[in-house]
């Protein structure tokens, strides 16, 4: 699920966010994840939030991880824990923007691994990251978190590429 689509204002907002750390921007954009996820995820079923991780390298580059930002604003705003560091990128897979679906696929084969796979075991999880695009990322870690014995996993994004 995705509050809108990646173009105008909503993409600018992202870019500046992420990659110039313009902080300020993160406020509105947890708010537009908010009521998205507030319309469409029953949140009296979810156990925890989960943000998609990145490699220790890109988050040393950027500083922060936009996911795990995101899961925190939903966290407090809706009272659900965010579970972390549960879930790790494991293959420094560089960027995917230029790349078609398959090939963002094969990309991520094996980029994520699960640590302590008991404590997921039979939860709810809404898997937390700012654009989902071919859905090749969320697919990846929704697969671990499936073979590590989570009972449900959500996709939750800001924003659908376009």
């Amino acid at each position: 699920m995705c509050a809108c689509r990646a173009e105008g204002v909503v993409r600018d907002c992202i870019l500046r966010f992420k990659y110039n750390r313009e902080m300020y921007f993160g406020l509105h954009l947890v708010e537009w994840l908010l009521g998205a996820a507030r319309r469409w995820i029953d949140w009296r079923e979810i156990d925890g939030l989960i943000p998609v991780p990145l490699h220790p390298r890109k988050k040393r580059q950027r500083e922060f991880n936009q996911a795990e930002y995101f899961a925190a604003g939903l966290s407090q705003a809706l009272g659900i824990p965010v579970i972390k560091r549960r879930v790790r990128r494991v293959k420094d897979t560089g960027t995917q923007t230029k790349l078609d679906a398959e090939a963002r696929a094969r990309n991520l084969h094996g980029a994520f691994v699960v640590r302590d796979a008991a404590v997921l075991v039979g939860k709810r999880l809404v898997l937390v990251d700012d654009v989902f695009t071919t859905g090749a990322t969320m697919n990846s870690c929704a697969q671990v978190l499936r073979r590590a014995g989570a009972k449900d996993v959500i996709a939750l994004a800001i924003a659908r590429g376009i």
